[in-house]
């Protein structure tokens, strides 16, 4: 099933490598036809290339948007060679049969706009992948290396399985190509009608959550690079499901503080997140909030890990060390123990959606913003925050607005004490988190990322040592919230914005 390439047409866009590749087919023998700016380059390179309109008989026409639609190519290109009647067709019409089809479309990614929707490009490439059996189809310069090594080792053929391989990367390309059209025909609006999900993989993982499950991660095609893809891994095993999800919530949490921070998470949700005067005060700071869940955790700097706080790092196993960067030495200090993965990345950009597989279909939604801005919240108790207690809302805001709800945090002078996560009832959050900030909890502040619906909460708080709580608000139960606050004495924000996660 190896098929002889006798005959190509090369229609390109991206035009980088095209003369190499053209003057290595060349080299095979093999009939060169093209059109428009790909026939002007490969005409200026020196290599004989046979023009469309030649084939056809028919000039460009409509400003170039008609060159290719024409039965000469497509006959040429679609022809079952396995049957008589279709080899009668292109005797009777004068078809020559085309080979190997070159194609890639124009910019719409990089342009968007009427003019930048192809095609002839697509036609010809769908054309040629469905008639894979006999035309090879190239859509990528990534591809002519493999391709022209293959026919260089086998007489200028090209065998079914590399065919088939690069029809499958023809249909995937055509559909990016038009899931991209279709997100540009739907503009600005954040939950559009049709939503098209054109996606590659990047890594296979070694398996999913659990060893029985297979795993990898994939991303959108014709989409900016995300930190995830500029990541670059100095060292340690290869990354796995839970991985990604945990250094995903480390480094989007970490990165929203302006000052030196640390973020320590496990299994999703922080269990440590301190701001602190150098880079190692920050991570003993992180580190103490929660020891013992600090253990084959997920480390997260924004600023570069130094010397100090690898060695620190170094003690405790750790899955993973995501920072912006390592100062000499420190990479390999952590590296020394070979399980550990350590990341150099860039800060995460905001994403335009966030999407959930839900049995056959997925659940999609707006970022959730998080806002931790004084002038946007409102004192609702007789006692106002002071200035400290304001700094440390707004922090403990941050972290509980990332934590998994039901969530609780307990935070004082930039650092979190105790975080209750991801329980069904929000007293048991705030009762975890007060036992687990215990008696280094005196006077700080507290976080509820959705409202208290009943006094139990606030009184569990201001018994941990609790003198400053922020919560959104909206409970029907609000006044008994505030008067408790009030009976207490404590103060009492209300910010009006709830950040449930799950």
């Amino acid at each position: 099933m190896r098929v002889k390439i006798n005959r190509a047409l090369l229609s390109v866009s991206d035009k980088s490598g095209l003369v190499d590749f053209a003057s290595a087919l060349a080299g095979f023998g093999v009939e060169l036809w093209s059109s428009g700016g790909t026939a002007t380059a490969l005409d200026e390179a020196g290599l004989a290339v046979t023009p469309v309109e030649n084939v056809t008989g028919a000039p460009e026409m409509l400003g170039g948007r008609v060159k290719t639609l024409h039965p000469k190519i497509h006959g040429g290109i679609l022809a079952d060679r396995s049957k008589p009647d279709h080899l009668v067709d292109l005797e009777n019409n004068g078809v020559q049969a085309i080979d190997l089809v070159c194609v890639n479309l124009y910019p719409f990614v990089e342009r968007p706009g009427i003019e930048t929707i192809d095609i002839g490009g697509p036609t010809m490439v769908r054309a040629a992948a469905k008639n894979h059996a006999f035309v090879t189809v190239v859509t990528s310069p990534d591809q002519y290396a493999s391709l022209l090594s293959e026919m260089e080792a086998n007489d200028g053929t090209v065998g079914l399985e590399t065919r088939r391989g690069l029809a499958y990367d023809a249909f995937a390309h055509t559909a990016a190509y038009d899931a991209s059209i279709v997100s540009w025909f739907g503009g600005q609006e954040p939950l559009p009608v049709h939503l098209d999900l054109a996606l590659e993989r990047r890594d296979v993982l070694r398996y999913g959550e659990n060893p029985h499950q297979m795993g990898a991660r994939y991303r959108r095609r014709n989409s900016p690079d995300s930190w995830l893809d500029t990541m670059r891994q100095l060292s340690g095993k290869a990354m796995s499901y839970i991985n990604y999800l945990d250094i995903q919530a480390a480094w989007s949490l970490v990165q929203r503080y302006d000052q030196t921070a640390c973020v320590v998470v496990k299994h999703a949700n922080p269990c440590g997140v301190a701001t602190g005067d150098s880079v190692l005060n920050a991570y003993e700071r992180a580190f103490a909030c929660d020891s013992l869940s600090a253990f084959g955790g997920v480390v997260g700097l924004n600023r570069p890990c130094d010397v100090a706080t690898a060695e620190a790092i170094a003690k405790v196993f750790t899955e993973v060390v995501v920072a912006p960067g390592f100062e000499d030495g420190a990479a390999e200090i952590i590296a020394a123990n070979e399980n550990v993965r350590v990341l150099v990345a860039e800060p995460p950009r905001q994403p335009s959606q966030t999407i959930v597989s839900l049995a056959d279909g997925f659940l999609v939604q707006t970022p959730d913003q998080v806002v931790a801005d004084r002038s946007e919240w409102e004192v609702v108790t007789d006692v106002a925050p002071t200035d400290q207690q304001w700094d440390d809302l707004e922090f403990a805001w941050t972290v509980v607005a990332a934590t998994g709800s039901n969530a609780i945090v307990l935070a004082q002078d930039g650092q979190a004490l105790g975080i209750g996560a991801g329980q069904q009832s929000r007293v048991h959050a705030a009762q975890i988190a007060a036992e687990k900030a215990g008696d280094r909890f005196d006077g700080g502040v507290c976080a509820s990322d959705a409202f208290f619906p009943f006094r139990d909460g606030v009184d569990t708080a201001v018994a941990a040592g609790a003198k400053a709580i922020v919560q959104p608000g909206g409970s029907i139960r609000d006044p008994e919230t505030i008067a408790a606050a009030n009976e207490h004495g404590v103060a009492m924000v209300f910010t009006k914005r709830r950040h449930f996660k799950h």
